[in-house]
């Protein structure tokens, strides 16, 4: 569904992936691949729901007018039949929403868009490149250099009906906490986010946990719906999640993500009753990251972390 790469170099298999033409024949038309603009997300949008796989509307509008993301479509004779989404964090790069129309899969156009959306962070400067697979795409992105880093684990939970008791310390977000926040993020992703972040923050969309006026941990919410969520410690980020959950109400549910190194968290979330829903692997391709998986608790997607 989703990927990434830097460093291609002179690997001859990894050439070859790219100089290989895609097998279409004389009856249809090969697609071509250009930059995503605004006045196509309604019909990506369109195209990706009547083969059931979400609205990206939110998604596509947001990447479409972000400098720091590199989206592109396929398209033939004038109809949209793939798309793709690079972003751009510091010099780590992440491939997502790697979508072919079903009539155009096997004929190598996601491993075009997939090599059309490298070509875009390598020309950014990154130097790590991050995705996250299906299980069925795996084999492909391992053909093209990429490694498992570690797998995503989604769990879920009913939110809290109104007798629950709110958090005095999750409070909501001030331009004061920003530099905090920021700080925490780069510590745990070992990415710059700071183009997505201060897009999204602001006192409806962000909390933040603060203890003895430090900002220990936060959440921020994407236009779509996803929430990138950190704090160090897990005592500390099941707080904003019971917080989340409150905010909720008895008739919402809430969902996280973490990786499966943090153990100590999964435990807790379990011993809190969520459940997995889903689980992912994560892959990279290029230099390593320094970073904290444990600090994570949540993603704006598994498109852009």
């Amino acid at each position: 569904m989703l990927d990434i790469g830097a460093g291609e170099s002179s690997h001859p298999r990894m050439i070859a992936e790219r100089l290989r033409p895609p097998r279409y024949d004389d009856r249809v038309t090969a697609p071509t691949i250009r930059p995503m603009l605004p006045g196509d997300v309604n019909f990506a949008t369109e195209a990706i729901l009547r083969a059931d796989w979400g609205d990206r509307r939110a998604w596509f509008d947001f990447a479409t007018s972000q400098p720091e993301c590199r989206p592109v479509v396929a398209e033939t004779d004038g109809r949209i039949v793939g798309t793709g989404v690079g972003t751009v964090n510091g010099t780590v790069g992440w491939i997502g929403t790697i979508w072919v129309e079903p009539a155009h899969r096997g004929a190598g156009l996601g491993r075009a868009l997939t090599n059309a959306v490298i070509d875009g962070l390598d020309a950014a400067g990154c130097r790590t490149l991050v995705l996250v697979a299906t299980d069925k795409g795996l084999p492909l992105y391992e053909r093209m250099g990429f490694e498992v880093q570690t797998r995503y684990q989604i769990l879920e939970a009913p939110g809290s009906g109104p007798g629950t008791p709110v958090d005095p310390a999750v409070r909501p977000f001030t331009e004061g906490d920003l530099d905090a926040i920021l700080e925490l993020d780069r510590g745990a992703t070992g990415e710059d986010r700071r183009h997505a972040i201060r897009r999204f923050v602001s006192p409806e969309s962000t909390k933040v946990l603060a203890l003895d006026g430090e900002v220990r941990g936060f959440v921020t919410r994407a236009p779509w719906g996803g929430g990138a969520t950190i704090a160090p410690d897990p005592v500390e980020a099941m707080r904003i999640l019971e917080a989340r959950r409150r905010l909720s109400g008895p008739d919402g549910r809430v969902r996280v993500g973490v990786v499966t190194e943090n153990a100590t968290g999964l435990a807790v979330l379990g011993a809190a009753g969520l459940v997995p829903v889903w689980s992912a692997p994560r892959l990279i391709r290029g230099e390593p990251l320094t970073w904290h998986p444990d600090w994570i608790w949540g993603q704006f997607n598994h498109a852009m972390g």
